[in-house]
Formats: C-alpha cells, structure tokens, sequence
C-alpha cells in the first residue's frame, strides 16, 4: 500500500490531516513518523509556492531514503487580516518569532486591530496544498475560510489564530466549534477534502 507523507511536525495539523482524510485507503504519516528530517526555507512569494517548496524538499528526502512510492504532501496555510494589508500571510507561523506562543500572537493581533470598526474586521485563513506523486507529478489545491478578527481569545478546540477568528454567520469563534463542524468548514478541510478527491481520481478510488 502506498504512504503518504505529510511534511509537518504540527500534531494538532496531523489530528486534522487524518480526521479529514479519514476513509482513504492510505496509511497518513508526519514526515518525522517517517524518519523524514529536513529543514526547508521556505522563501516563496505565496501559500502554494510555499507548499509547493516543502513538498518537493520532502520528496526528495523521501527518495534519497529509498521511499520511491510514497506520496507527499505539504501544505501552506495562514490568517490575512485586510486592516493589516494582508498580515500576517505567508509569514503568519513566524509572526513575531516561530517559538512564540499563539496567545502572544494573538494578543498583538487583537492590540493591532483596536479601533478597527466590526465591518472592517474581516480576514481569512488560506490553505494551499501540493502534492508530489511518486512519478514527479504535482498537483495543487488552494480554500478559504472566511471570518473576521474578534476582540478577545475563545474556545478550546482550535490551535494557533483559531481563538481569535470570529464567524459572524455563527456568531462563534473557531476555536468555540466541534471539530467535525471546523474540519468541514476550515479552510484546511475544504483544501483536503479537494485534495482527496484529486488523488483518488489520480490513484483509483482505493488509494492502492
């Protein structure tokens, strides 16, 4: 049977990654679970060259470990917030340094947003994924997840900017919803369930 390897080491992503593509006849593994290390500068100018970055450093790690079959995959994902001229985007992971906890993040976020009236709040989490097939083929996928920034931290569900990113047809944070309801609704979900359809069109409904 044939892997697929996803190039992070984020367990909370992982958690998602395999609730999502739960069903597909593919084992689903972190590039850490499959002895994958590299580390990869990701210098792209958007979410899907980003990932498309990562994706094909994995690859190449994979092939040099004698995984030939394996399929990788590698996303890019981020919170762009239009009051901030798209900030944080691409740099949303490192905003304000990689190590820095997400509750710090996210307050700087709310300090920079004060006096933002409520319909000038809006933003979005964007997820580009690409994938790397075994025969050097590439595919892509890119979603949405349209909010707004709220006024203060949230719910216990999510991770990262979730806390914070407030739904107003919901009239909830992400963070606050069932994680069946945000994996269909996110934009990693929307973005992995197309990428799923893509690959079993590509490999046959099994996976195998």
């Amino acid at each position: 049977m044939r892997r697929i390897v996803f190039a992070t080491g984020n367990k909370g992503k992982m958690r998602e990654i395999k609730e999502i593509m739960s069903g597909f006849d593919i084992e689903i593994v972190s590039m850490r679970e499959a002895g994958v290390e590299v580390d990869v500068e990701e210098d792209g100018t958007t979410f899907m060259e980003n990932s498309f970055i990562k994706a094909r450093a994995v690859a190449d790690k994979c092939r040099q470990a004698g995984y030939t079959d394996d399929i990788v995959l590698a996303d890019d994902s981020g919170l762009v917030v239009d009051a901030l001229g798209g900030e944080p985007g691409i740099y949303s992971a490192r905003y304000l340094g990689e190590d820095t906890p997400y509750s710090i993040k996210n307050a700087k976020l709310i300090e920079r947003m004060e006096g933002v009236p409520e319909d000038e709040r809006s933003a979005r989490f964007v997820c580009a994924i690409a994938c790397v097939l075994p025969d050097g083929r590439e595919l892509g996928a890119e979603e949405t997840y349209e909010g707004a920034i709220g006024y203060e931290e949230k719910g216990a569900n999510g991770f990262g900017y979730d806390p914070i990113f407030y739904l107003p047809d919901r009239g909830v944070y992400s963070a606050e919803l069932d994680p069946d309801e945000k994996n269909r609704i996110s934009h990693r979900g929307k973005a992995l369930v197309k990428m799923k359809e893509i690959l079993a069109r590509e490999l046959g409904d099994s996976g195998n």
